[in-house]
């Protein structure tokens, strides 16, 4: 079938391409509901080890602290992604009067240690709890960090705070705003599917093509009255 075939074909049903197209927009309309809002707030800290004392080598004791720093940095990152740091924080929110579950803290909370360098990211849907969400993180990682680092004998590691914690909304995404278009157009890729099926359908012969289709030979063609 040659592409003017299908232009034709298009043109004469267009209304049932439509009805898919009308069908979704219109439920789409009725239950459209905007993207919730949600936060999030990003921290950095790094390790400030002390020195030990009866260093023999200024620039060797130097290079250990960088390198102790540097390993406390990647195993507070991994104890601070776990279910027993939610709950210390969730703890310590309590304390506060905030009843936040550690499940919540925990899918709401991603670490990262890069150039030695801890950083936590936190995302949630209300602001406020957002903030006291942070604060109570960064108390448990500056002064509870002893469970999550045995290796250091049950001594706190010193952490220093880079940021001071600024929420910031979450643009909308990408998805929420394709949604509906993408929607459409899958209706419309429907709807012209419809129109094929109806013409495939229809036994009604509407031109020479037809005609000569099934094998018949034409005697006479009435011409379309064109209208002015």
């Amino acid at each position: 079938m040659e592409l003017r075939h299908y232009w034709k074909v298009i043109r004469r049903r267009w209304p049932f391409a439509l009805i898919p197209v009308l069908v979704v927009l219109a439920v789409g309309v009725a239950t459209y509901q905007p993207p919730p809002t949600g936060y999030n707030v990003g921290v950095r800290f790094i390790v400030g080890q002390p020195p030990s004392p009866g260093a023999a080598e200024a620039d060797e004791q130097r290079y250990y602290n960088w390198l102790t720093s540097e390993y406390i940095v990647n195993g507070l990152a991994d104890w601070s992604q776990g279910n027993r740091f939610a709950q210390l924080v969730s703890a310590e929110l309590a304390t506060q009067g905030h009843d936040i579950p550690a499940g919540a803290i925990q899918g709401s909370l991603v670490a990262d240690n890069a150039r030695s360098q801890l950083v936590i990211y936190l995302t949630f849907g209300d602001a406020d709890q957002l903030a006291a969400i942070t604060e109570a993180a960064i108390t448990v990682l500056t002064e509870q960090n002893a469970e999550g680092l045995p290796q250091l004998g049950g001594e706190t590691a010193v952490l220093v705070q880079l940021d001071d914690p600024v929420i910031n909304p979450n643009p909308a995404g990408l998805r929420s705003q394709l949604d509906l278009p993408l929607r459409l157009a899958l209706a419309l890729a429907t709807g012209l599917g419809l129109v094929l099926l109806v013409e495939y359908f229809d036994p009604t012969l509407r031109d020479r093509e037809d005609v000569a289709a099934l094998g018949l030979g034409l005697l006479a063609e009435i011409p379309v009255e064109r209208k002015k």
